[in-house]
């Protein structure tokens, strides 16, 4: 059950939390592939400062508010999904970013981000995690973006009602679900695009490959392609579908390195 309401803390009494920030970022470059990967964000360790790591937050979005909070934990290593730096961003460091990038240097706070990798990385991802936590099993790979796939179809041996699926999203990362309810009352196949998965390509993928429901973050004008192929889609919110896998990431950090790890959650309502 994933409790996102709450600091979420995991560690091992018996180690002293002190890791080689080289050794966490190798790790997380090769477990996320992102060599393997193309994607507009520079993923991987954005800023770099002190060489040890006793506490790594993990947060959806680089911003000070999650830097601050990340402070008043005495944490190290911050780990997002949405990083500083953008391919299709101005590089220059002039202006409100130089502040952030200022406050993590003199708080000794590296930043590792993690985008595209998060999203499609078949056990810890964001589409993985929301399938699992749904009862559904991965059964393909489902989502064409840039020339790849970053979701999955997922299926259930035994149906679940749209009711059930929503209060589920709801209780487990707090959804505030947008529901256009056009197709079957019980579902038993889901196709999954954490975030910004509203354009409509996806839309008709997920039609094409006759899910019963498309279920992403970003609500966009979807109602009449929805009623008229008779299919199912929830928006359950981008920031609330992109907290899931950052809450299994610090699981397998918190067992790969007998680190302590925190979730810190700042929702934007969106």
């Amino acid at each position: 059950m994933f409790v996102l309401k709450r600091t979420e803390f995991h560690k091992n009494q018996e180690t002293n939390f002190m890791q080689n920030l080289k050794d966490i970022t190798l790790f997380l470059d090769s477990y996320l592939e992102n060599n393997k990967i193309a994607d507009d964000s520079w993923n991987g360790l954005q800023i770099s400062s002190k060489k040890t790591v006793n506490k790594v937050a993990l947060a959806v979005t680089a911003g000070m508010e999650t830097f601050e909070r990340a402070k008043d934990v005495s944490a190290d290593l911050i780990i997002v999904h949405h990083g500083m730096f953008w391919r299709s961003a101005n590089p220059s460091i002039t202006r409100w970013d130089k502040d952030r990038i200022k406050f993590l240097l003199d708080n000794e706070i590296s930043l590792y981000a993690s985008h595209l990798p998060l999203d499609k990385h078949p056990e810890v991802g964001h589409n993985a995690q929301l399938l699992k936590i749904l009862g559904f099993k991965k059964e393909s790979p489902f989502g064409t973006y840039a020339g790849q796939q970053i979701g999955f179809i997922g299926k259930s041996e035994s149906e679940k009602s749209l009711e059930e699926i929503e209060k589920t999203l709801e209780t487990e990362i707090g959804a505030k679900c947008k529901t256009l309810a056009f197709g079957k009352k019980d579902i038993s196949s889901i196709a999954v695009i954490s975030g910004g998965g509203d354009n409509f390509g996806l839309l008709f993928e997920a039609i094409e490959a006759e899910a019963d429901l498309y279920l992403t973050g970003d609500s966009t004008e979807m109602y009449h392609i929805a009623r008229d192929a008779k299919i199912n889609v929830v928006f359950a919110g981008h920031h609330a579908t992109e907290t899931v896998g950052l809450i299994a990431l610090a699981d397998v950090l918190g067992e790969e390195f007998d680190i302590e790890t925190v979730f810190i959650d700042v929702p934007t309502g969106l």
